[in-house]
């Protein structure tokens, strides 16, 4: 029924989603369809690792790449047993799809940078799977529609994507807090270890901890922590996310130590938050929580 509404809907029938989703920690996971199906599948890989088949080829994905399933063929794809991958992933058809799903061969690098803009990709994909977690009516799906294809330009497009970010959005590479900030905010889905920050700045990483530390007040993986810590927050605010997934959207594995972690920080327990995060929404109650766009502020000069 859904289907046949985007089909014949005039703008719906552009661009559609017929499935969407995000799969953390995937392991074992693997899907083959010997039948063609009449979508493009997207695969978005932002941690570990897997691969796919397309007729008699096969390709390796890595983190931080991203590939198209053509319509209309037969298809395989799974995750890798010892590093299994953490995807975004969506089914996308309609009159402009083939476009947006052109080229298709191959997997492309996401490489982040300092414009690699992927906390707002993300946050894109978010809001057309919170658009349809809430319903299916014919607003719901054309909104939905229409952030596909913002989401699907930012692949397209993606030099383009990271040329044109607005002024607000831009790091002075000379300030290497901010360069070292804006990374970290870009791979909160990450476990990134002190040597890799370092190393993204171009320093050793005693030398950046030195001078990390005299900034901001905090240690440099702390720093990060509370970052993980305030997307937390978000995400228990906006979305009904399990807590073990709200984890692996922070990048920490261990849910006993999210837990202790955020404890630690906020002061309640991820649940407990959740819980006066619902009552204060009726109430307009303040809950502590960093400044989700900025993190622990940084020491004057």
């Amino acid at each position: 029924m859904i289907k046949e509404i985007e089909q014949k809907d005039p703008v719906l029938s552009q661009l559609y989603i017929t499935d969407i989703g995000y799969y953390p920690h995937a392991a074992y996971h693997y899907r083959e369809r010997t039948e063609p199906i009449d979508q493009y599948v997207l695969i978005y890989c932002i941690k570990g690792s897997g691969l796919y088949r397309v007729g008699s080829h096969s390709w390796q994905v890595k983190e931080n790449q991203y590939f198209i399933l053509p319509a209309g063929q037969p298809h395989a794809y799974g995750s890798d047993s010892e590093d299994p991958w953490t995807i975004y992933w969506v089914h996308f058809s309609g009159k402009m799809a083939p476009y947006y799903a052109s080229p298709s061969e191959g997997p492309k690098d996401i490489t982040p940078t300092l414009d690699s803009r992927i906390t707002s990709r993300n946050e894109i994909f978010e809001d057309i799977f919170l658009a349809l977690s809430d319903g299916y009516s014919i607003d719901n799906l054309r909104y939905s529609s229409s952030l596909l294809f913002g989401y699907l330009s930012t692949f397209r497009y993606l030099h383009l994507y990271r040329k044109y970010r607005q002024p607000i959005d831009r790091v002075e590479t000379n300030d290497i807090i901010k360069v070292a900030i804006n990374y970290m905010n870009e791979n909160i889905e990450k476990p990134l270890s002190l040597k890799e920050i370092s190393e993204f700045t171009g320093y050793s990483p005693s030398r950046f901890s030195a001078i990390f530390k005299s900034r901001t007040g905090h240690s440099t993986l702390n720093y990060f922590n509370q970052l993980k810590v305030n997307k937390a927050c978000e995400l228990l605010e906006t979305t009904n996310m399990k807590i073990n997934q709200i984890c692996s959207k922070v990048g920490i594995d261990d849910n006993y130590y999210f837990s202790r972690l955020f404890t630690k920080v906020v002061g309640i327990s991820p649940k407990q938050y959740r819980k006066k995060s619902i009552s204060s929404s009726s109430t307009d109650d303040e809950i502590d929580c960093q400044d989700r766009d900025q993190g622990p502020k940084p020491q004057p000069d």
